[in-house]
């Protein structure tokens, strides 16, 4: 058993490894770049040298490639020379305007320290030259967004981008995580938590304030300590960690009578909507007043949203849907086999080969029309005025093809079953045909379905892309789509490691599941009876 996890496992990560690997030279490599500007309103504004800056900038964002701007270089050179007094300074002032002469810059020493570094560190050299009016009042200087650029970049190849996502995928919050020489007491600790009378475990010196805690909110108990960066989001929303897009809530503010943790004890309350669990390290300018309200540098925080997140949408919706398809798929999967050729069978063949045969996208708008015009059933996730009946529709959209599917499939395991010799032998045991059916024939045809049982859980958290499309349901699914259609690199990733990795995981998990079942199935590497 040992032996057969640990090479599904390390198989898993190696397959993961490859599809991240090709959907990155895919994403990458093969996707016209300039698209991720198609609705950058900045690019837009944006003219001659700027415009050409600003692209290298978010080249840079999304992963594209490294550059490093001179200015800068000589910035961080001046300021290690002479302080923060750097900019006064007439030897900088010099060297920083060199690349504003097309004709002159390169005869710069500093210029020449910048090339000569980055060159032998593999980097090329791009140069924009200034861009100037050559005649009227204005000759000789620069037009708007055509002051000269000189920087240097390097490409990323699919395998540096790989490890760069690989390397920082699993974050652990410690004491030592914040870089402040000024903080000496660092500690994580239990301490009771005045905001949900529970105990939580908090710490000092880590990025995050509460590490483990409580609230009111599903699934109740909550963590900061292990962190999975899926990536940023750079186009659709700009700049935010994709684990906190997926699992923000989607709702709108709530405030909360509660008290600043400085005022804690006090008669002192606010209506708010911080959540003070949500506290991280400000290690930039603590004013005064944040001080006397929060009573250290955990200033930094998040506001607390109804509703739920699109994780714990697209879960939701799927796991009724799965208990809906299998409450309903395997009996009447099982009531067609013992009906074989009957009016129940030809019934049940008709509406699997109706689900199996017309389009997703049209069975989909069938039966929105029908839950909207003879029941009254909101449409669009958004116009629901009552968020319990928007789930309604994407749940049976769902739910419907998965009965099919699991219909058809239990009725012929069963029918296969049925013609097996041991049925012939119970028979002529005398056992009765619902013995026969409910003590053996069911029992072997559920063997293979099992398998599939931890996928189709798992698959939940996924959520449905075309289903939530249409139904605009602020789900996973609907992130994937949203992302490849505003070209957002980031999400596109994110989503794949998380599917891929949910694959897998539900892979193993069948098996696991299968040789619990089936006592024919060994997962051991003993010789003999194993398969």
């Amino acid at each position: 058993m040992k032996g057969y996890l640990l090479r599904r496992v390390l198989f898993s990560i190696f397959s993961l490894i490859v599809v991240v690997m090709v959907v990155m030279l895919l994403v990458y490599s093969l996707i016209d770049r300039t698209v991720i500007f198609q609705t950058d309103d900045t690019w837009n504004k944006k003219s001659n040298n700027d415009r050409t800056y600003y692209e290298y900038v978010q080249y840079q964002k999304f992963g594209y490639l490294n550059f490093v701007n001179y200015t800068s270089f000589v910035q961080n050179k001046y300021k290690g020379l002479y302080g923060d007094e750097y900019a006064k300074n007439e030897d900088f002032q010099r060297d920083k305007n060199a690349i504003q002469e097309a004709s002159t810059y390169l005869d710069n020493p500093t210029v020449q320290e910048f090339k000569s570094y980055y060159e032998s560190k593999g980097y090329g050299m791009v140069y924009l030259e200034p861009i100037k009016y050559t005649s009227g009042k204005q000759k000789g200087r620069s037009k708007p967004g055509g002051d000269g650029y000189y920087m240097a970049v390097i490409e990323k190849s699919v395998f540096t981008r790989l490890w760069d996502y690989a390397s920082g995928f699993i974050s652990i919050d410690t004491k030592n995580k914040v870089k402040d020489e000024n903080l000496t007491d660092r500690y994580v600790r239990f301490e009771k938590d005045p905001y949900s009378g529970a105990f939580a475990i908090v710490g000092n010196g880590t990025r995050h304030k509460y590490l483990l805690y409580f609230d009111d909110r599903f699934p109740w108990i909550h963590q900061n300590w292990i962190s999975i960066n899926l990536g940023t989001s750079f186009t659709k929303y700009r700049g935010e960690e994709i684990t906190d897009v997926i699992n923000k809530p989607t709702g709108n503010i709530q405030q909360k009578r509660t008290q600043y943790p400085a005022k804690l004890g006090t008669d002192e309350w606010v209506d708010t909507a911080i959540d003070f669990h949500s506290l991280t390290y400000n290690s930039g300018i603590v004013t005064d007043t944040d001080f006397a309200n929060y009573g250290s540098r955990y200033t930094v925080y998040q506001y607390r949203y109804g509703g739920l997140s699109k994780l714990e949408n697209s879960f939701v919706i799927g796991l009724i849907a799965t208990i809906i398809a299998y409450m309903l798929g395997l009996p009447l999967g099982i009531w067609m086999a013992r009906k074989k050729d009957g009016i129940v069978d030809k019934v049940g063949n008709l509406y699997i080969i109706f689900i199996m045969a017309v389009p997703s996208l049209a069975y989909i708008f069938i039966f929105a029309n029908i839950g909207t015009k003879l029941f009254g059933l909101p449409y669009k996730f958004a116009q629901a005025e009552v968020k319990l009946l928007a789930y309604i529709l994407p749940t049976i959209s769902l739910a419907l093809p998965s009965v099919g599917s699991l219909m058809k499939w239990m009725r012929r395991y069963m029918i296969d079953q049925m013609n097996s010799d041991y049925v012939k032998f119970a028979r002529a045991e005398g056992l009765s045909e619902h013995e026969i059916f409910a003590k053996h024939i069911s029992r072997n045809a559920m063997i293979p379905i099992v398998h599939g049982i931890p996928g189709n859980i798992l698959g939940c958290l996924t959520g449905a892309i075309v289903t939530e499309r249409v139904y605009g349901v602020e789900g996973v699914g609907n992130l994937l789509t949203v992302a490849i259609t505003g070209h957002d690199n980031g999400i596109i990733v994110a989503c794949v490691v998380f599917y891929t990795s949910l694959s897998v995981i539900s892979v193993i998990l069948g098996d696991l599941l299968m040789a619990k079942v089936d006592p024919r199935i060994s997962l051991s590497s003993s010789k003999g009876g194993g398969r």
